[in-house]
Parts: C-alpha cells; structure tokens; sequence
C-alpha cells in the first residue's frame, strides 16, 4: 500500500509553468537556545502564520519573499537538568519577520504532480523577550542589561539589537491540486546572528554593579535561583552557540 501511494503522489504533470503563486501557511514556531535540552522542543511552540509570494520562472528555480508571524517561549521548569532548572530562567517573545529567497525543487515540477523542494532565503526579524517578575507584572528584559550589556563595567558586553538579520532554510513537500491550488508542507529553520534571543547567553554579573545601573528589576530578572547569590562570573547560558527559530505548517497556494 505504501509504494501504490508513493507512485500516486509521482503521477505526471505537466500544466506547470510561469507565473505568480500566492501562499498562507498555518503553523507553529518554535525555539532552540539556552532555556532548551532538545533541538525541537514542544513545550516552546506557539501558534504561527507566513504569508508568502512566489514566481515560478518555469525552470529549476523559483522567486519568493514573505512575512512570518509567531512566538516562541522557553522555561527552565521543563529542563531534566539539575542545574537547569534551578536556575529558574524563562522567556517569551513575539517574532516579526521578512525575508526574501529562492526555492529549489527537487524533482522536476513539469513531471510530476508532487515533489520535494528546498528553499533558501535572507531575511531581518525583529523579537523583544519579556517574561513576568514575581509580582506577575510583564517586564521586558532587553532595557535591564541582565548580563552586563551596555554597562561600561563590561565594555565587551554590548547591547543587543532587537532587529536583525536571519538565514531561513527549510525542506518542503508540494502536491498539486489542479492547475490553480496547490497544497504544501513546510520546516523552515532560522539560523541566527545573536544568542540573546532568550536574553541568556554569558556569565553572572556583579549584582552591586547591576543594582546601580539598572535598578533592583534588573537584578531580580538577572538572577532567579532561590538560593543566596555566590555566582558572580559563573555561566548563565552558553556564549558558544547561537539561538535558533523555526516556523513548520501547512501551506495553501493560489496560482494568480
């Protein structure tokens, strides 16, 4: 039964060709950084949404650029890790995206009715993480400086962006319905310039330093364990490697 519908999904088509394609994908977005133990973790997905425009030239690449929408979130409460989760840390954020590339496909579109493809783009996103102080009031984390940033105690430490550059590259599975819709699943997998997507990346600051710069919401974002402060300079998250994103749905086109 397997092999009759994979050579059903490989029927020839040939009514392919030039022309403009408009895509709605529906989803979900997630997050990889320091507040997770597992490339895909499902306790960071929310829901997601990426409103696409494609040009097919008719050849073995293809035009698009889009806007992506989503939210992710990571808690150190899901972490297995001892240390993890003593560190109480976690993080939401909202994710505006634009980008813009190309698409691949892996088998040729004017033989087949459906096929993989590959797509690759640039884009520039924009994130704020926020998450709520022990009062429950929402407070966003950039302004605090948690780990030093911006703070001439830690001239290395500069402050982070909220609006920047991202590598989207994804893998996809497209069945044409007739010779205007065609149906798709999509992973695409944002790879970042920034560990501060989840304002954790380096070492424990001085909380003296951090008190007189920024205030005590600084301090009680900065540090969040239930034990006395003795980890000045210890590590926070990992400066090694950098946060990730992705946006994963299904993914309606319009032949225009």
């Amino acid at each position: 039964m397997k092999k009759i519908l994979f050579i059903f999904l490989l029927i020839g088509n040939t009514c392919l060709g030039q022309g403009w394609v408009a895509e709605v994908m529906l989803g979900v977005s997630g997050y990889n950084g320091d507040l997770t133990q597992q490339r895909v973790a499902f306790n960071t997905m929310r829901p997601a949404m990426n409103i696409n425009i494609k040009y097919n030239t008719g050849n073995f690449i293809n035009f698009r650029a889009g806007i992506g929408f989503g939210a992710v979130a990571g808690n150190d409460k899901y972490n297995t890790h001892a240390d993890l989760k003593a560190r109480n840390l976690n993080f939401k954020t909202n994710i505006l995206e634009a980008n813009i590339g190309f698409e691949i496909p892996l088998m040729d579109p004017a033989g087949f009715y459906a096929y993989p493809y590959f797509f690759g783009c640039v884009g520039v996103f924009h994130f704020n993480p926020y998450t709520y102080d022990k009062n429950n009031v929402k407070t966003y984390l950039q302004p605090l400086s948690t780990e030093g940033e911006g703070l001439p105690q830690y001239s290395s430490r500069k402050k982070y962006s909220l609006t920047q550059v991202c590598l989207p590259v994804g893998l996809g599975w497209k069945v044409a319905l007739n010779e205007k819709w065609e149906i798709c699943y999509e992973f695409g997998y944002r790879f970042l310039f920034t560990d501060y997507l989840d304002d954790v990346s380096k070492t424990y600051v001085n909380l003296d330093v951090l008190n007189q710069a920024k205030g005590p919401k600084a301090v009680e974002m900065a540090y969040r364990k239930s034990v006395p402060f003795v980890e000045e300079g210890l590590p926070r998250g990992n400066p090694t490697k950098n946060d990730s994103y992705f946006f994963s749905g299904i993914k309606l086109g319009l032949k225009l």
